[in-house]
This record gives structure tokens, C-alpha cells and sequence, in this order.
């Protein structure tokens, strides 16, 4: 879990690594880049009480490689560090832990439940959806708010918007509403990591509007929020007009990932056509060589014909586990709009594309 807090190119040698430190019969692991920090603590032996700070990397690939139950760890007068296990013998060094940076440990206030697997599947409904580009940083997180029992996430990088919201449920304990925060991408996704496993629930707590904390089990991640304003998404909302296919969820996406193999960065589009009960996808590249495929459907409004991002419309479909979804396309000049047939939980807006054809 620490690893991808660490940070892999930094001119601060710490940085690199992660600060153990034993008392009390646990040993306490901390990693940080100064903007996220974990906090994990297990149970151990301990005859010595110190702590030392080791490179995190190293230090995970050679416990990947131990097959023992029982590790031993030894500070040594020089900083180094001895790791054992069995007739396993490493020996690493190590840099003081005085220099290295604070993790705030938190205390019980503030704290509401979350379902785990609820937060994880809106992470996976939005996170693919971030901005990349660092000139726009309030794109560089998702949005989460919770207002009125339902939390709402959001993400969008100017050409896909994605939307997932869950109830809470009566048996949670958010009693107030969360406004709405940015939390950086690489936050989220070592959210993702901390719920992957474990408990049913997990715990979250706003600071001062400038960090969210998460705690599950022995474990707490401190995450610093993006400092920016969210774009207003709910005035970009599409109107319930145009063509609306309903389509298999695993017929679509097979078939568009069938069209991807063409794809590459400079031919990245599919062409989609809705007439005569049929939708017919099709990709050109004329470095590669063109594909088309075909598949029965019922629709309603005009026939049609629009370019998308073959890589767009995998990833707002690949995320939905309903059978069928809907695909509503107002033409080459309005987005699109993919939701699950059955839930009102998401919604993804991708916009058309100009294919290099017209």
C-alpha cells in the first residue's frame, strides 16, 4: 500500500523512503510525498523499541521474496538495517528518521461511514475520466460532494464527463452534508488501494476544507485537496433528446474493443451509424487497416451518424455491470450519453469526435 505513495523521482533522498518504528508490541509503517500520507500499524515482537527509515521499493521486493511467517528487523549502530527470515538474511541502509516528515495521526472527531464497496465502484465509475493536463489542475481530482443522503462523484477532462451517485442508506452515519471537494487523482486511487480489502466500511473526515482523511482498521490515509473551483457540470447536462439505442452492455463493448485494435494515437475514432434496425461501428487507420461490425438493436428518434473516441466509449461502458445499457447520440455536434439500463447511479457524457474521413 505504501508504494504508490512514495515517491519515484524526488531530490529529497527520504522521500524515497518509508519510516518504521517499533513500540509497544506493533510496528508503525509511515509513507508520504508530503501531500499524501499512510499511517499503518500491525502487530509485532518488540525487544528494542527505535525507528529507522528504509528505501520503500527495495524494502517491498525483498518481502515479496520472503516465504517465512516471521520477520525479524534489527537496527544497527550504523543505520543500517538487518532483515531476517529463516536462513534469509538482507542487510540495507538506512537514513534517520528525524528529518522525515509528519504524518498527522488523527483522533475520532469528525468521522462518517462509507460502505467500502459502494466508494469503490464510484471510484472505478469516475476515476478514468481525470484530466491529466496540469494547466487545469480543478480537473486533476474527482469532485465528491454529499448532499440530501447521496453522494455525488464526478470527473471529466473536458472531452467525457462521469457521473456516479449512491444513496447512502439510513444505517450510515454521515450526519451533515460534505460540500463539494476535489480529491486529487492519485489520492483516489490509494483510496482504492485502503478499500480493496477488509472491513465493510470505511471511515472519512474533511479537514478545514484542505485534507480528507480515510480510516479502515489499523490504517489512515491523509489526502491534501485540490485548492480550485469544480467547473458547474450540472449546466452542461444534455437534454433527453436525439437517437437513444438500448444495446447488450458486453455485445457493445466487445465490438468496440474490436474496432480499438485499430486505434492508435493519431486514429483514435470509430464511426457509428444507426439506421435500418442496426448500429454499424466502423475504424479506419490507414497505418494499420480499417474494421467494421454490426449488431441488431431497437432504437428510437432519427437515423444517424457520429465519431466518438473508440478509447472514450470502452471506458464508460467497460465500468457498468447492468446487462444493457442506453446510448442516446444527438449527432456530430452533441455529446453523448451512455448510462446503465436499470440505474439511475451513472451517466457518462463523451463528446463526438471529427473523424479524419469527413
Amino acid at each position: 500500500r505504501t508504494l504508490g505513495i512514495v515517491e519515484r523521482k524526488t531530490t529529497i533522498p527520504i522521500l524515497n523512503n518509508i519510516l518504521l518504528s517499533a513500540a509497544d508490541n506493533k510496528i508503525r509503517m509511515v509513507a508520504t510525498d508530503r501531500e499524501i500520507g499512510l499511517i499503518a500499524d500491525y502487530e509485532a515482537t518488540v525487544t528494542v523499541p527505535g525507528e529507522i527509515t528504509v528505501a520503500a521499493r527495495k524494502l517491498s521486493e525483498m518481502l515479496r521474496e520472503i516465504e517465512g511467517n516471521v520477520i525479524d528487523f534489527k537496527k544497527l549502530d550504523n543505520n543500517w538495517v538487518n532483515i531476517t527470515c529463516d536462513k534469509v538474511v538482507y542487510r540495507i541502509p538506512g537514513i534517520p528518521a528525524d528529518d522525515y516528515p509528519e504524518v498527522v495521526e488523527e483522533g475520532n472527531e469528525g468521522f462518517f461511514r462509507i460502505k467500502s464497496d459502494m466508494l469503490k465502484e464510484m471510484i472505478s465509475k469516475t476515476i478514468f475520466a481525470v484530466s491529466t493536463d496540469e494547466m487545469r489542475p480543478g480537473l486533476n481530482g474527482v469532485f465528491f460532494e454529499c448532499k440530501k443522503g447521496k453522494i455525488e462523484m464526478v470527473a471529466t477532462d473536458g472531452h467525457r464527463l462521469s457521473i456516479a451517485n449512491m444513496d447512502i442508506g439510513d444505517e450510515d452515519s454521515i450526519h451533515e452534508d460534505v460540500e463539494g471537494i476535489i480529491i486529487p487523482r492519485k489520492g483516489v486511487s490509494e483510496i482504492r488501494k485502503l478499500i480493496e480489502d477488509g472491513s465493510d466500511y470505511v471511515e472519512m473526515a474533511i479537514r478545514d476544507r484542505r485534507v480528507c482523511v480515510f480510516k479502515k482498521d489499523s490504517t489512515i490515509l491523509r489526502v491534501s485537496l485540490i485548492d480550485a473551483d469544480y467547473p458547474d457540470y450540472k449546466k452542461i447536462m444534455p437534454k433527453d433528446e436525439g437517437t437513444e439505442i438500448h444495446i447488450d452492455r458486453d455485445q457493445m463493448l466487445h465490438s468496440l474493443k474490436r474496432m480499438g485494435v485499430m486505434s492508435s494515437e493519431r486514429f483514435s475514432g470509430v464511426k457509428i451509424e444507426v439506421k435500418g434496425g442496426k448500429i454499424l461501428l466502423s475504424s479506419i487507420n490507414p497505418d494499420v487497416g480499417e474494421a467494421k461490425d454490426e449488431i441488431d438493436i431497437s432504437y428510437q428518434g432519427e437515423n444517424l451518424e457520429v465519431g466518438y473516441n473508440v478509447r472514450y466509449l470502452i471506458d464508460a461502458i467497460e465500468v457498468i455491470s447492468e446487462a444493457s445499457i442506453s446510448f442516446r447520440m444527438r449527432g456530430k455536434e452533441g455529446p453523448g450519453v451512455i448510462k446503465p439500463i436499470g440505474s439511475e447511479n451513472y451517466m457518462c457524457i463523451v463528446m463526438p469526435v471529427k473523424l479524419r474521413e469527413e
